[in-house]
């Protein structure tokens, strides 16, 4: 073999080595691709070695200090850089599930105030909640206001109780078996009548001969009321009244004959007033939301009370005493009817009260009063229940009656008095104060001529 063959042969196997060593030790250009862009530690700083080969003692610590060591072979410098790459993925991993863990307790903090918030949604998102709502209506419905974080709602049948409680008397539904309501109340009423009377006759317009006789009356009359209620079954109901009353009358007479005269009389008195026993019975029960009930009622009232013939009367027969009842025995029957139409109740109802006739045989004023039959009363009512929330709810009613004409035998005479109509406005307001006791408010406004101007009544029910 020549020189040169030789020569070129030595050249060829160094030429080989030197590419097979080019394949196995990447470049730091390559090994920084490889590894991944947030690895900055001290498996990078293994990896990127420069080409004078020096290496850190504790890969796992940046701050030990580098150590010169011989230049490595390639197979142990791809070792090292995949033992770096392992040391790193670990690293990483580790991370990874460290930010899981904090991501999933801000999640679950964030759940719970979102729970929190949604139990206390503000008044301003409540619609009304009457009674009868749709099974859709009540799962999306947000819960009612001044309603405690985890406090279960109310039942259905407690619900619509609390809706009614702003009714007139005896509009509301019925107490449910075996509970008891003992209701306290006390209702003001005030009544005034103006009245001018001419005896004689007119000559000419403008020139009356005769008697001019002008009347003022006030009536203040006070009403305070112990009603005791029990549920005998969930569709009877009774319930037993027993109120007593104070009076004050004033009543001012002017009459124009020569000269003027006027009389003034002022009377107080106060006693207790008619008991009265009723039973309710509710006839059907309500098949949907929107289908009326219907309650039938009998109420029996008693003469406990002072009549028109119990008190003492003067010469001339006037009063000096006051009336605290009618005087007579009475039955009333009736039937009232309850419409659920959410959020607010209709409700109406008609009755007929008859006054049961009786012989008096008293001497008033010198006359001799024999048979008496008081005017018999027919009744009814019309109006509305709305509930704002399931605290407070409001009504709004129309009450009318008409009176029939008292006959009374005098002497030899039957007398007829002339017939009545009493019409008012009434208006009433319930607070539930707790599950067992609320504040109903009521005001009743005469239409008529014939009816009380004004009456206010505070019923305050305890259920036990």
């Amino acid at each position: 073999m020549t020189h040169n063959s030789i020569e070129r042969s030595v050249l060829g196997t160094l030429g080989c080595a030197a590419g097979f060593t080019a394949l196995a030790i990447p470049s730091q250009a390559e090994a920084a691709s490889i590894l991944p862009i947030a690895a900055s530690g001290d498996a990078v700083k293994a990896a990127l070695v420069k080409t004078d080969y020096v290496k850190f003692a504790d890969a796992e610590n940046a701050d030990d200090k580098p150590v010169a060591v011989a230049p490595p072979t390639a197979e142990t410098d791809v070792a090292d850089q995949l033992a770096a790459l392992v040391a790193e993925l670990k690293a990483q991993r580790a991370l990874i599930a460290e930010q899981n863990a904090i991501i999933a307790r801000q999640q679950a903090s964030i759940d719970q105030l979102m729970g929190q918030s949604t139990a206390d949604t503000s008044l301003s998102l409540m619609r009304a909640t009457g009674f009868g709502q749709d099974s859709v209506a009540r799962e999306t419905a947000p819960a009612p206001p001044m309603q405690t974080v985890g406090e279960a709602p109310p039942p259905p049948d407690e619900t619509i109780t609390d809706t009614l409680t702003a009714l007139p008397e005896g509009q509301g539904v019925l107490t449910p078996k075996g509970q008891t309501v003992l209701e306290s109340s006390f209702e003001y009423t005030r009544t005034s009548k103006n009245r001018l009377v001419f005896r004689g006759f007119e000559l000419i317009p403008g020139l009356q001969v005769g008697l001019i006789e002008a009347s003022d009356a006030d009536r203040d009359t006070m009403v305070g009321t112990v009603a005791l209620r029990h549920g005998v079954t969930n569709r009877l109901e009774i319930e037993a009244r027993m109120p007593v009353l104070a009076r004050h009358d004033r009543i001012q007479v002017v009459q124009q004959r020569d000269e003027g005269i006027v009389r003034q009389i002022s009377l107080t008195d106060h006693y207790i007033g008619d008991a009265e026993v009723s039973l309710r019975y509710q006839f059907n029960d309500a098949k949907a939301t929107d289908h009326a009930i219907f309650v039938g009622n009998l109420r029996v009232k008693s003469n406990t009370g002072r009549g028109p013939f119990d008190i003492d009367y003067d010469d001339f027969g006037v009063a000096t005493g006051l009336t605290t009842g009618s005087g007579f025995w009475g039955v009333q029957g009736g039937v009232s009817f309850l419409i659920p139409s959410d959020p607010v109740v209709i409700y109406g109802g008609t009755s007929y009260l008859y006054h049961i006739p009786a012989t008096v045989n008293k001497t008033v004023g010198g006359a001799l009063i024999g048979r008496v039959d008081p005017g018999d009363a027919i009744s009814g009512n019309m109006g509305f229940g709305f509930a704002l929330n399931s605290r407070f709810s409001f009504s709004l009613g129309y009450n009318h009656s008409y009176i029939f004409p008292t006959k009374t035998q005098i002497n030899a005479t039957t007398q007829r008095s002339t017939a009545l109509q009493v019409g008012s406005l009434a208006i009433g307001a319930s607070f539930r104060t707790s599950d067992r006791t609320s504040v109903n408010m009521a005001f009743e406004f005469g239409m008529t001529s014939d009816a009380p101007d004004v009456s206010m009544t505070l019923r305050l029910p305890l259920r036990f």
